[in-house]
């Protein structure tokens, strides 16, 4: 069993406070391009934000079921975008500070980020390079005993509102590659950090996300998170964990929106009956069943060996594979399935149809994931 009695009464919890706290809100912040900061507060009072976390840190000490029972549960909040803030927050920008940081670091970032009184943000991408981490171009130099870093960074959830980014930079030459990288913690408030722009998106319109400039930004040698030149290697493991927790939250929305598109095909009738009873559209529901739980318990077989600690690359890029196509899947059909009203915004699934589509690009593309699985599985 993936789940336990301690893990059922979790998600009645988070599904309660979801239900209350944020679906009543999710159009009005869908129409503001953003949820109020308090969000993060009220989750680190419910301990929501540190789940698989020590409790000497502030966490409620679970395992990585834990984190995907919110996964799960925050996809229901009727805005993508939401569940997306939060998840960069718990699972991409903090799990490295807990493995490679500092007790200083932990104390400084971990501990409030859990609380919910410093939002974190994970700079990777930059307008030049996407999928090629290795390529990137912002540089950290040893300047008179500091750091001095200058570049910028694209696409970058939480970015406007973070109170501190997980910086992936250059430390060694252009040419050194994947070997001249390396990790810090970069508090926003330093001069030199600005944000040059908040970015509109197809979809996801509750998150904000940014693009953000280092102009001489001087930090010291303990903002370095792990060792000086290991930023790529640990950069890889956080991106293993950032796609395992979004494929989880993706299929989980994939879930949500079949469940509303079954509930409108047993109530919408056409030709004198409910458009569920025709064939074709019964046959499509199955389809979609089927697809939505095959990737769902593959998650969870690969989510189970992560838990594990172990380190299933291919795997991971598989299950976010599946997942991408089966919720690009789910949301057309979905749609279709609506008809007319699918079109428009007030069922969300219109929505849906939107923000479902960053699986396949966020965290890596579907033709990163297939280079990652022909090395790794098929040794090509």
């Amino acid at each position: 069993m993936h789940f336990s009695a301690d893990h059922d009464a979790l998600r009645e919890t988070v599904r309660d406070f979801v239900a209350r706290e944020l679906r009543p809100h999710a159009d009005e912040w869908e129409a503001a391009e953003g949820f109020p900061d308090s969000v993060f507060t009220r989750m680190g009072e419910l301990g929501l934000l540190g789940l698989r976390y020590p409790e000497e840190y502030g966490g409620q000490g679970g395992d990585y079921f834990s984190a995907i029972v919110l996964a799960e549960e925050m996809a229901r909040c009727g805005s993508g975008g939401v569940g997306m803030a939060i998840s960069v927050h718990t699972e991409m920008a903090t799990p490295p500070i807990l493995k490679w940081g500092t007790e200083e670091q932990k104390q400084r970032y971990l501990v409030p980020a859990i609380r919910g009184e410093r939002i974190a943000a994970l700079g990777i991408t930059e307008p030049d390079v996407g999928s090629d981490v290795a390529g990137i171009r912002t540089r950290a130099d040893r300047v008179d005993g500091h750091w001095r870093i200058n570049g910028s960074k694209l696409y970058i959830t939480n970015g406007v509102r973070c109170d501190f980014i997980l910086l992936v930079a250059r430390t060694g030459s252009q040419e050194d590659g994947a070997r001249g990288i390396t990790l810090f913690l970069v508090d926003k408030k330093l001069p030199g950090f600005t944000v040059s722009r908040k970015l509109k998106k197809l979809g996801m319109h509750s998150s904000d996300t940014a693009e953000l400039s280092f102009n001489d930004v001087e930090v010291g040698d303990d903002a370095v998170l792990g060792e000086v030149g290991q930023g790529f290697y640990n950069l890889m493991w956080e991106l293993q964990g950032e796609r395992l927790i979004g494929s989880a939250g993706s299929i989980a929305g994939a879930e949500v929106a079949f469940e509303e598109t079954l509930k409108w095909c047993k109530e919408r009738e056409a030709f004198g009956r409910p458009i569920g009873t025709f064939q074709v559209n019964r046959h499509k529901l199955v389809d979609l069943y089927t697809e939505i739980t095959v990737a769902k318990n593959f998650v969870y077989s690969v989510a189970e060996r992560w838990d594990r600690d172990e380190y299933p690359v291919a795997e991971i890029s598989m299950a976010k594979l599946l997942v991408g196509r089966v919720t690009t899947q789910v949301a057309d059909t979905c749609l279709q399935l609506h008809g007319g009203m699918g079109y428009m915004a007030e069922t969300g699934i219109s929505r849906y149809f939107r923000d479902s589509r960053l699986i396949r690009i966020g965290g890596g593309t579907d033709e990163v994931m297939k280079e990652i699985i022909a090395k790794t599985a098929l040794g090509l």
